[in-house]
């Protein structure tokens, strides 16, 4: 029996044409499919939005979810075509809000539009249907002859094709002169339970870099205008200053006000570590919640859904804590 799958387009550079103000997604998910030719699929398509990537957002991100979860039965996997900017934020929020999704949903795009010559698409496409009847159930992102784990995937470059990374995990699979070749240790993590949607997410949060010199009086100003959690992005493996300029004191003002702060790292590789450096184990001190190794897409996402679902500090650092779904090494 042919494979059964579902493509949902959102836009981004994979749809886009050239016009007068520039590249602009225009192209539908059955243009899409045309240029391909023939598949050993079959292929539905439904186009949700043409959006460049950069203006989907958290309305966008629920809409995509209710899609692929009102289609999950129905299908043997789901590609979701998407633009390139914020994919990894997209990959990673549908990793919560499709809490043990029961079919593989697989997120791809392209850096170069579909209907130039030796555009990328083409291939993107195909690894990504091939995931799709392939994977495990889970989230993921295909892009380059790679498949990685939604909430791993970042995006490391902005021209090239090799766009994505898989930080701090192994790629689900690679594709070979053997096909579609898997790494059994790099799979997606699920639980017993069944397969949910849950779209509740709260979105005044932000997210800090620091750097030296930065004013921990601009914590204290975020936290007198309600915000209701905040990651930072610390130095290492997660120091942050407290000479002179006091953040870890801005960051336990934030935290006895019932107000989360999470610690990622600068660095893109390895994890946080509050407990090695006294400039970490202050911020520990002081309330501060280690990310470990994930990423900021992932830790940001992660936050505004947990607060999403009205949990306390308390409750936001266990579910920290926890591996939901391969998106932390503890």
């Amino acid at each position: 029996m042919t494979p059964k799958i579902l493509l949902l387009s959102t836009g981004g550079t994979i749809a886009s044409v050239a016009s007068e103000k520039g590249l602009t997604p225009q192209t539908s998910g059955h243009d899409l499919l045309d240029t391909l030719g023939a598949m050993p699929y079959d292929i539905e398509v439904k186009d949700l939005m043409e959006l460049d990537s950069s203006n989907i957002q958290p309305e966008e991100w629920a809409k995509i979810a209710q899609a692929v979860f009102e289609a999950k039965d129905d299908y043997v996997g789901i590609v979701i075509s998407h633009g390139t900017d914020t994919m990894a934020y997209t990959a990673s929020m549908l990793t919560f809000m499709l809490p043990n999704i029961n079919v593989p949903v697989v997120l791809t795009g392209s850096q170069v539009p579909m209907n130039i010559l030796l555009s990328d698409a083409p291939a993107n496409l195909k690894t990504a249907f091939a995931a799709a009847v392939s994977c495990k159930p889970g989230v993921y992102l295909a892009f380059n002859r790679k498949v990685m784990l939604g909430c791993r995937a970042v995006k490391v470059r902005t021209t090239s094709f090799d766009a994505f990374e898989s930080v701090n995990f192994p790629n689900v699979a690679e594709v070979t002169s053997d096909g579609l070749v898997f790494n059994k240790e790099a799979q997606a993590v699920l639980t017993k339970e069944a397969g949910q949607l849950n779209t509740k997410i709260e979105t005044n949060v932000a997210v800090v870099k620091l750097f030296p010199g930065f004013d921990p009086e601009m914590l204290k100003m975020m936290g007198k205008m309600g915000i209701k959690g905040l990651v930072i992005e610390a130095y290492g493996l997660g120091g942050m200053t407290y000479i002179r300029r006091n953040l870890v004191a801005a960051v336990g003002e934030l935290t006895r006000k019932g107000i989360p702060v999470i610690a990622v790292s600068q660095c893109l590789y390895e994890r946080s570590d509050l407990t090695k450096y006294e400039v970490g184990r202050q911020a520990l001190l002081e309330g501060a919640i280690s990310a470990h190794d994930m990423t900021t897409e992932s830790a940001i996402t992660k936050l505004m859904w947990g607060l999403g679902q009205n949990m306390d500090l308390p409750q936001i650092a266990t579910f920290f804590n926890t591996n939901v779904a391969g998106e932390v090494s503890l």
